[in-house]
């Protein structure tokens, strides 16, 4: 992790550049992926499982028989800390529930606005180098909860062509049926466009590497709705002398772990924390299962030492983080200044893993910068928000001139003639 002291103001823009694959070559093998998937349907499928596995599978769509195998493969302990993390979810989601609120705002005008679920969703898990089980819980909850009718869910299939079977123990646990043996750009090209066994849906939810969340951003712009762009996983922890830099280093090495293409910051206006934190991540490294993934996103990361807090967290704004730890005895003092993050964990002892797993946030967040105008998913991703106004003829006839006055300026008649027309209908009575 390199060490950064100081650095001036107009090298902040760099500094908050993440890693990236060549930009032209991701977008042009995305972009066939999705052209074949959207030409030739379960056939494509099938074909890019055989090019990128080595799989033929029989059935794209998982077994009743895979189910319950699953369920019996799953240990006891999981599924009792599955359903601890799967409680606080649903307490904090089901919290998020609005209750219709009509305004009258005018006498005889009353207006409000209600929640519709979207009809169809698919929910992407990523399953590659990592069985994201947790991930069915962060989307399937929700969209439980907004009680939406048809939920596909697609997940890359492991080398012998089988599902995790935390990923589909999870997924029956919450009601998830339709569960895909498919992954990557071809998966979020299924939900798009539908194939024979997988079917269209109207938005995709769910993380991945450059490739699913390039996909994403190809089918938005031909018209499919996605939650958010949400590519490599990030964490950047701003720490002060009152941290414990094993918890940082830790902190760190969780986020780093995801993937070669991960990054994490680590920002601080002490240089003893930086040298204690970094000797803290040669220890912690070496005793990873996942160390030569870590290693590889730690060789794209920094630790940088800045001149006060507040500097930190100007930085911080800037490269807008999809999570940001403040790791200090004193982390409310600093709450003001976030302005730009997916989920904030606050104190020494709210560890982002938390976050993933059980703490009852929603872990599926805007990365690469994102967080400056996107939000999280929530309950409101899986819904519509219709508004509603009823006018009385009281009603009318009270903001009927106004409109008509506003119309004439626009020059729009018959805009002005639908208000007119019955105003002339209530004065005749």
């Amino acid at each position: 992790m390199k060490t950064i002291e100081n650095p001036i103001r107009s090298s902040w823009a760099e500094l908050c550049k993440r890693p990236a694959l060549d930009s032209e070559k991701l977008d042009a093998v995305v972009l066939e992926i999705l052209n074949q998937v959207k030409l030739n349907g379960d056939r494509a499928l099938h074909a890019y499982a055989k090019k990128f596995d080595n799989l033929e599978l029989p059935n794209l769509k998982v077994s009743d028989a895979e189910f319950a195998a699953a369920e019996q493969a799953v240990s006891s302990e999981l599924k009792a800390a599955i359903e601890v993390a799967k409680g606080n979810i649903e307490r904090f989601h089901s919290s998020q529930k609005e209750i219709v609120n009509p305004i009258e705002t005018t006498p005889g005008v009353v207006c409000w606005r209600e929640s519709k679920a979207i009809e169809k969703v698919g929910l992407y898990i990523p399953g590659g180098s990592a069985p994201l089980f947790s991930t069915v819980l962060m989307l399937g909850i929700p969209a439980k909860l907004a009680a939406c009718p048809e939920i596909s869910l697609c997940t890359p299939p492991a080398k012998n062509g089988s599902i995790h079977p935390a990923i589909l123990y999870t997924a029956k646990l919450l009601g998830i049926q339709n569960v895909y043996k498919v992954g990557g750009a071809q998966a979020i090209a299924a939900m798009a466009f539908g194939t024979e066994s997988i079917p269209a849906v109207y938005k995709i939810f769910g993380p991945g590497n450059q490739f699913v969340t390039k996909a994403k951003e190809r089918v938005q712009q031909m018209g499919i709705a996605i939650d958010m762009p949400a590519g490599p996983s990030e964490v950047l922890v701003i720490a002060d002398e009152t941290c414990d830099p094993a918890f940082v280093a830790a902190d760190l090495l969780s986020q780093a772990e995801h993937g070669a293409d991960s990054q994490v910051l680590l920002l601080s206006p002490s240089a003893e924390v930086l040298n204690q934190v970094n000797l803290e991540l040669e220890k912690q490294l070496q005793a990873l299962p996942r160390k030569e993934l870590a290693a590889q996103a730690l060789a794209s990361s920094r630790a940088i030492l800045l001149s006060t807090m507040d500097q930190c967290f100007e930085l911080s704004n800037l490269y807008a983080p999809e999570h940001l730890i403040i790791a200090s005895a004193q982390a409310e003092v600093y709450l003001h200044l976030v302005q730009n993050a997916g989920s904030v964990f606050v104190g020494n002892y709210s560890c982002e893993s938390a976050g993933d797993y059980a703490s009852g946030t929603n872990h599926t967040l805007p990365t690469n910068g994102f967080a400056r105008s996107y939000s999280g998913v929530s309950l409101d991703s899986f819904v519509r928000k219709i508004t509603f106004q009823k006018l009385s003829p009281e009603g009318l006839k009270r903001i009927g001139p106004a409109i008509e006055i506003m119309a004439d300026a626009e020059e729009l008649v018959a805009h002005k003639n639908a208000v007119s027309l019955r105003l002339k209908r209530l004065a005749d009575v």
